[in-house]
């Protein structure tokens, strides 16, 4: 083996170690640790420790925290700690943890980091800087290479150097040993993990800046550690965990503690209001209107109101609405994507004008071209050397007005913003066409959409139909919020679910498709129900309804069913701010309030993902901790439906779950630290002050409630589906990455088998499951039984 090919095997590796940065316009919330899931939990944290000096576990003070509001039940965690042969009592447990988080951990902020900090803002910039960097187009190692010799900083020793980036590593590590090169590599890479992380997310999307100026990790260590060389620096660091091996294992059993009060409650809670509660004669009703909102926690709440200000059934649905595409603004170049990251995009999504409105589309093509005449002039004037120190002379009482009207007049500063918003949905139909490859542009076929539509109807166990069936997505709409994507979507890649909820709704109601849905599936959709799209608005609890195709016949229903939805706001913002009056007010001061740095809570407190029907949950308050996906076991009789829910939105939700854990565990390597030292670099990343490491997760402010009162409990997700538990065993079988992920303790699953009279049973290793009596059970099918004969 070469030694170009023992570097790159090294670099492979290596770069496994980190998890990708999402930028700020598609801020997904991903597990930052996701290199490391085929290691268990308790190995995974402790060789991040090493590499990427990250702490693992909540501090003694949050543990204190939810011991003392009985979030952690003393009896479970007593006997958690026994069974370790930890016979001393919590309290002092608890004393010793605090002794250790007081501790002061030595950290320098390295001299190489600063280097190469500024070096990565400069080359991955995209489009805040005025001046570029020069020679970007010949990749980030040949760009430095190119200036490196006129940085004060780094001398003239830079003069004659190696033509390529491999060239440069092999010349560096001439010294060092093959096997040294992973731990070489590791350290390197984790120095930095937010801007490697970018790097590794630019590389693996191909996104049109990669296109035009690429960078990968290789350029990465070439640049650093032919820096590091030639100023005298040792490229072997310090990889020793910041982490006590015993201080870990205590942690990680209070964790267990944790988690297991909070299932226990769950499924006490189950049991009590779901599997046992009756059915109401209001439910044996058909519903005035059916809603389908994302999974996402904060669709719970909005759920329990809407149900209750009238005669309205709902459903959970992954928010992307089980459309793989992405979706382009109209009269615009650039696209984004509308689904899942783990999914890729077949479809594109693009908005058509209908011919009834030509005269709003010709107005919106007119106002969009002088808008973006003046931004474009606005921009020269402020950045151009000769104009800029004269334009902000000039404009600086216009600015000043701007900024008065913004901090003590937000509501009116943002209506009067609001008049010069052209809206295109209120006369563009969404359109779904093939992206990229021979059929680019094409219309999809009858058969694609019919398969999208029914695939809905079959994930969700959708039994009849109302007159009015609305798809609703959400989306987050706050200000002043670099993170603000992070509020949105995530199923839709931190993307608004608006567009793929108005295209189900099209799609739906095309006469074709419930041909084909009646003829060939038995799906037959009545002839007056009519669907629509909409928008929850996540800040304000407001559903914006794109009903504009309405025909007259429903309108009298849709004018009963939106004072009712104005009802469910009213009533959601009340129980959200936990005020009495003046809610529906409160919350939209806040998602328009510039300086407001918790316009809301995001995804803050989940928790669990339950796979079920809605009466499961109906009469249950989960507090916003629940992911909730409609299912019905009777009707996937194939198990396809769940299979199709177990591979995607249940690991979606894992994602988020982990990188919400990790944020509040580790703020300062995991997250973003405080909202109010942030500064935004390059357009895609914020930094803390003035330069650094990009930051990769979530700010304070979405994660406590003040700097020492918790907010989010992090708490790895627990499962809950009510299925056959052959079924979902058969599942995971096929699906090696889920079993890995239950084994290592990512996450937890429970399943309420209707076939033994709805026992809890819940998954422990490889295959062996524990019911409520914590008796061990193994579900082997025949099938399986006689293959592992034969294997044995």
């Amino acid at each position: 083996m070469t030694k170009q090919e023992q570097i790159l095997i090294s670099l492979d590796a290596a770069s496994k170690r980190i998890g990708t940065t999402w930028p700020l316009y598609s801020f997904v919330t991903s597990n930052p640790l996701s290199g490391y899931e085929k290691l268990s939990f308790e190995e995974a944290v402790k060789d991040a420790g090493r590499f990427l000096k990250s702490k693992s576990y909540p501090q003694a003070a949050i543990y204190g925290q939810a011991l003392d509001k009985n979030d952690i039940d003393s009896t479970v965690l007593a006997e958690m700690l026994k069974r370790k042969n930890m016979l001393s009592s919590p309290e002092s447990y608890l004393k010793a943890m605090a002794v250790e988080d007081r501790k002061v951990v030595k950290t320098s902020k390295s001299e190489l980091d600063v280097i190469m900090s500024k070096w990565l803002a400069l080359f991955m910039d995209e489009g805040i800087a005025e001046w570029q960097m020069p020679n970007k187009e010949k990749g980030f190692y040949n760009a430095w290479k190119d200036l490196a010799i006129h940085d004060n900083t780094l001398g003239a020793s830079f003069k004659n150097l190696p033509k390529t980036s491999t060239e440069a590593l092999e010349l560096v590590l001439n010294a060092h040993d093959v096997e040294n090169y992973n731990k070489i590599f590791s350290a390197h890479i984790g120095a930095l993990s937010g801007w490697t992380g970018y790097i590794k997310h630019r590389k693996d999307t191909n996104s049109i800046w990669q296109q035009k100026f690429p960078i990968d990790i290789l350029d990465y260590l070439a640049v650093r550690l032919t820096i590091a060389n030639h100023l005298g620096m040792s490229i072997e660091m310090d990889i020793e965990s910041n982490d006590d091996g015993i201080d870990n294992q205590l942690r990680h059993v209070w964790l267990k503690a944790w988690e297991a009060t909070f299932q226990n409650k769950l499924v006490s809670d189950l049991k009590t209001n779901g599997l046992s509660a009756p059915i109401s004669e209001d439910k044996k009703k058909t519903p005035d209107a059916q809603m389908v909102f994302c999974i996402d926690t904060r669709s719970e709440m909005i759920r329990r109101n809407v149900e209750a200000a009238g005669n309205i059934e709902t459903f959970g649905y992954a928010g992307f609405f089980g459309i793989a595409a992405d979706y382009q603004h109209y009269q615009e170049d650039i696209s984004i994507k509308s689904c899942p990251p783990i999914v890729g995009s077949p479809y594109k999504i693009t908005e058509i004008p209908q011919q009834e409105f030509s005269s709003k589309d010709q107005d919106f093509v007119n106002k969009k071209a002088v808008s973006k005449s003046k931004l474009q002039i606005l921009k020269r004037l402020k950045n151009m050397l000769p104009s800029s120190f004269g334009f902000v002379e000039g404009a600086g009482v216009f600015y000043g007005f701007s900024l008065v009207a913004r901090s003590f007049a937000p509501s009116f500063f943002s209506k009067l913003k609001a008049t010069n918003t052209r809206n295109y949905e209120s006369f563009c139909e969404p359109q779904i066409a093939y992206n990229g490859g021979e059929k680019n542009t094409e219309v999809i076929v009858l058969d694609e959409k019919v398969a999208i539509v029914k695939s809905g109807f079959d994930l969700m166990g959708w039994k009849g139909f109302a007159p009015l069936v609305l798809f609703v997505g959400h989306g987050s709409h706050t200000a002043n919020n670099a993170f603000g994507s992070s509020l949105d979507c995530g199923a839709c890649a931190a993307s608004p679910g608006r567009h793929n909820a108005r295209l189900l709704a099209a799609l739906a109601n095309e006469t074709a498709v419930k041909d084909v849905l009646r003829i060939q599936h038995n799906i037959d959709i009545p002839n007056d129900t009519v669907f629509i799209g909409g928008e929850h608005n996540t800040t304000t609890d407001e559903i914006v309804l794109f009903d504009a195709q309405l025909p007259d016949t429903h309108k009298a229903r849709l004018n009963i069913l939106k004072i009712n939805l104005q009802k469910a706001q009213e009533t959601a913002t009340s129980e959200r701010l936990n005020v009495t009056s003046g809610s529906v007010a409160l919350a939209t001061k806040k998602s328009v309030n510039w300086g407001d740095t918790r316009p809301e809570w995001g995804l803050a407190k989940n928790a669990a993902f339950i796979v079920g029907s809605r009466d499961l949950t109906s009469s249950m308050n989960t507090d916003g901790r629940c992911f909730l996906h409609s299912y019905d076991w009777k009707s996937d009789t194939e198990g396809n439906a769940l299979a199709g829910i177990m591979g995607g939105p249940m690991v979606v939700t894992q994602w988020i779950n982990n990188h919400y854990y990790f944020s509040t565990i580790d703020n300062i390597k995991f997250g973003a630290g405080s909202k109010i030292t942030h500064n935004i670099t390059g357009q895609f990343g914020v930094v803390q002050g003035n330069g650094g490491d990009i930051k990769s997760g979530l700010p304070l402010q979405s994660l406590r409630a003040s700097d020492t009162e918790m907010y989010h409990q992090p708490l790895r997700l627990t499962t809950i589906i009510h299925a056959p538990i052959d079924r979902v065993e058969s599942i995971l079988r096929q699906n090696s990455h889920l079993q890995m992920l239950l084994d290592n303790e990512w996450m937890y699953l429970k399943v309420i088998d209707p076939k033994d009279s709805n026992v809890f049973k819940t998954y422990t290793y490889n295959f062996i499951w524990k019911d409520e009596s914590s008796r061990q059970v193994t579900q082997k099918n025949e099938e399986l039984q006689a293959a592992e004969a034969i294997i044995n």
